[in-house]
């Protein structure tokens, strides 16, 4: 049984260490707050940030915000909040320039010209994806980790569980307070190391813990993807919607005896064609304009459809296909992982299923990520604005 530790108060607590998370711990303690960031990792870096391959919206010349827009508004089913999406376009390249290429440093993939290099994904009309080779959750990771290490004053707590938040009408001594509204006032901790149960109190309490893929049997994310964060929001009282729109991606490793991982979409973005075990290239048959570079879940039901008909456990990526493409150079994590499985991506197709992926529901919050209950926000995987709509 856990024993009663330490007390710490801090203006502000963020719970999760992915991009959502340390970008808001950054953007607090600019503004002169006092922070903390709990994670229940030992390493900071071990989030599904760092397992992201693809790459990260920005415009180039070709785009437009309405392009954009229509794009985003697609692929999430037309069910999105507008208003969300609107504030993506518009605001989302001016984020990505300001924080993470000008202030952090993300060395993100450039041609000979020194100009960004860009690539396409999955329901986007043209190419506006920049990446960093198929490791770029990992660079945005670690360039927001040193930069926080370094010209920071936010305290990092590892081997920090959150057990549960803390409001004031229900953990507090004071009578009067059942009578007050309700609002979250900081959270019960678990100190793996010390096997002690702290109090952290904080103005502002963040949850930004990611999504629930390990609620299913398959899924690319981390091992401590739980859904804890919104079930402690849940308990307290918070929103919890669009709880039914779990994106499965595509393209998953299919192996009977090593740890699934990802086949990042960019793969598909520089010419891979998904195929059945006839050697039959079928995803023209689900959607005639976008074909292989369909959204996610229209991609993920075809794979299903075909495996049903074909009668078999998986599909195959042709990567064979990818006409141009020095493999090895652009995706030198995937092809490595592919090879010490004994399949080579350059040479023969990469058997393939759908798994869990991200969460497009979560925690309801408005676009400065206030939820419903004073005190407590949400940002990242965890939380809903409606932007992604019914997927992403």
């Amino acid at each position: 049984m856990a024993r009663t530790g330490k007390r710490e108060n801090f203006d502000a607590i963020v719970i999760g260490s992915g991009i959502a998370g340390l970008s808001s711990a950054l953007a607090m303690d600019e503004a002169g707050l006092s922070v903390a960031i709990l994670s229940k990792e030992t390493e900071l870096e071990e989030c599904n940030t760092r397992y992201a391959q693809g790459g990260i919206v920005y415009t180039n010349g070709n785009d437009s915000p309405d392009l954009l827009f229509q794009d985003i508004m697609n692929a999430g089913s037309n069910i999105n909040s507008r208003e969300a999406v609107k504030l993506v376009v518009e605001e989302g390249p001016k984020a990505v320039r300001e924080w993470l290429i000008d202030k952090v440093g993300v060395p993100f993939c450039r041609d000979q010209k020194k100009q960004l290099e860009f690539t396409q994904e999955g329901a986007h009309s043209i190419r506006r994806i920049i990446h960093v080779k198929d490791t770029t959750g990992q660079a945005i990771e670690k360039a927001l980790l040193g930069h926080l290490k370094k010209h920071s004053r936010v305290k990092i707590f590892s081997n920090h569980t959150v057990i549960d938040l803390i409001t004031n009408s229900h953990n507090s001594t004071d009578p009067e307070e059942r009578y007050r509204p309700t609002r979250v006032i900081g959270a019960y901790v678990h100190d793996a190391e010390t096997d002690k149960v702290s109090i952290f109190f904080a103005g502002a309490v963040i949850l930004a813990t990611g999504g629930v893929g390990q609620l299913f049997l398959h899924t690319s994310n981390t091992a401590g993807t739980t859904g804890d964060g919104m079930a402690m929001a849940h308990r307290v009282g918070a929103e919890i919607i669009n709880a039914e729109y779990i994106q499965f991606h595509p393209t998953i490793l299919y192996h009977r005896d090593v740890k699934r991982f990802l086949i990042s979409e960019a793969v598909r973005g520089e010419g891979a064609r998904l195929m059945n075990k006839h050697g039959e290239y079928f995803m023209k048959r689900y959607n005639p304009r976008l074909a292989d570079l369909a959204p996610r879940d229209e991609a993920a039901r075809a794979i299903f459809c075909e495996m049903e008909m074909t009668d078999t456990e998986y599909v195959f990526l042709d990567t064979r296909s990818m006409k141009d493409v020095d493999v090895r150079q652009r995706f030198p994590g995937i092809y490595s992982q592919c090879k010490a499985v004994g399949i080579d991506m350059e040479k023969e197709p990469v058997p393939v299923v759908p798994a869990a992926h991200y969460f497009c529901g979560g925690i309801k919050v408005d676009s400065n990520g206030m939820t419903n209950m004073p005190g407590l926000f949400a940002v990242g995987e965890n939380a809903c604005t409606g932007v992604h709509g019914a997927n992403r």
